[in-house]
Parts: structure tokens; sequence; C-alpha cells
């Protein structure tokens, strides 16, 4: 194809693509430091903002990374989002109903063999403060993901020029980080995080993916985390 599209998957919207990893447009080296230093810190300032105010906590992790992004990106945030189609939402709805799916499958057979998670007092607290501050720390989630997935199908681009070989390793190691970050010794396995929270991931990685609007996959992840802690808020 001479169309622009040669390098696209069937599933993705062609209209669109991914920004940065082509200089489209361009964030300097420095700005590639900034934004990937800023994704532990905005996780360690949640973490302890939080202790006092979830809220708060959750606000200032979703903003650390997202005005520096905005910032670097010259304020031009059509190049993560745009209004959700109808199509689109019902695609976030979908993505949602599918992972709940896979987790109900993935969590009876890991308890099957061992390696579920433990439940705590601690993992099972929730308020309807926490439900409310999903609003913020999902879309801090998802920046946690959109932000080293650049980084990585930009500097996969720059040797391979294969845009396809760049989504594909950028993917994975997106899977295995996010799914890391959410292990914790003594409540879950490395098996645990590395299929449900890692691997589990796929499904809003495949909206962002398919196109290009971070409003898919944090509309999907949204909804997940809102139903998990309103039951767990219901059956407290």
């Amino acid at each position: 194809k001479n169309d622009g599209t040669a390098g696209f998957f069937r599933f993705e919207d062609k209209t669109r693509d991914f920004p940065y990893y082509k200089h489209n447009p361009r964030l300097s080296k420095t700005a590639w430091i900034v934004l990937l230093v800023l994704v532990p810190v905005s996780l360690l300032t949640y973490s302890i903002i939080s202790l006092k105010s979830e809220f708060i906590g959750s606000l200032a992790f979703c903003l650390i990374m997202l005005i520096p992004l905005l910032y670097f990106s010259n304020w031009d945030y059509s190049l993560m989002f745009r209004k959700p189609t109808r199509k689109e939402i019902g695609l976030a709805v979908l993505l949602f109903i599918g992972y709940m799916i896979y987790a109900i499958a993935i969590g009876e057979f890991l308890d099957l063999i061992g390696q579920g998670t433990v439940a705590t007092p601690e993992s099972m607290a929730t308020s309807l403060e926490t439900i409310i501050s999903l609003v913020f720390s999902m879309m801090g989630e998802e920046l946690m993901k959109f932000i080293p997935l650049m980084f990585f199908m930009r500097l996969i681009y720059k040797f391979t020029e294969n845009r396809k070989a760049s989504v594909v390793i950028s993917t994975i190691i997106i899977l295995i980080y996010f799914g890391l970050l959410h292990f914790e010794p003594g409540v879950n396995t490395i098996i645990f995080v590395l299929l449900t929270q890692g691997l589990g991931s796929i499904f809003e990685l495949y909206g962002y993916i398919k196109t290009k609007n971070v409003f898919v996959p944090y509309f999907s992840h949204l909804l997940t985390d809102a139903f998990i802690f309103a039951t767990m808020l219901i059956w407290m």
C-alpha cells in the first residue's frame, strides 16, 4: 500500500496514528526523561497523600503526569484524547465485560493451582471516596501505561522502522510492567499479577491501539474498578 497505512493492523482505526513514535510530534530527550521520571513520582505522591485524602492523592497522581504531557505536546490534547463516538463507548463497555469474564475465569484457575490472591482487611478496604476518586486515579493509571508505551514505541521504531514490531514489543513490555506494579508479597503472587492485572490489561490496550483515544481504555478501566469497588462496598 502507498496510503501510509501499510504498518497498521487490520483492526486499527486507520484515520489516526500513535503520537510521538515517528516524531509526530517530536519530543526532546529532556521531555522523555521528565515524563518517565514523573511516572514513579506520581505513584509515590499518590501513596503518600492518599493516606490522608484518597481524593486529593488521586487528583495529584493524574495531574503530575497529565500537565507535563500536555505541556510537552504544546497543549495539543487531541494527540491523546478526543470526544468518544458511540462505537467507542460501546467498545469500552464490551472491553469491560470481556475483562470481567477473563478475570473471573483466570481467578478460578489460579485458585485451583494455589496461586490466587489472599484477602486482607487492607486489600478489601474501600469507601465511597475510593469510588469517587477513581475518576482521577483511573486516568492516572492509563497515563502510567500510555507514557512508557509511547516511549518504547519511539525507541523500537527508531532502530527497526517497523511499526507493527514496535506496537507488539511495546505492548508486551507494558503488560509485564503494569502487572508487576500490582505485586504485593503476602497478598498475591507474581503469576497472579502477571495474568490478572498484566495480561488482563490487554483489553484496555486493545481499546487504545484500535482507536488511539485514551478515553476508550479509561472508560473501560473506570467501569471495571468502579464495578469491583462498588461490589466490595455493598458486601462489606
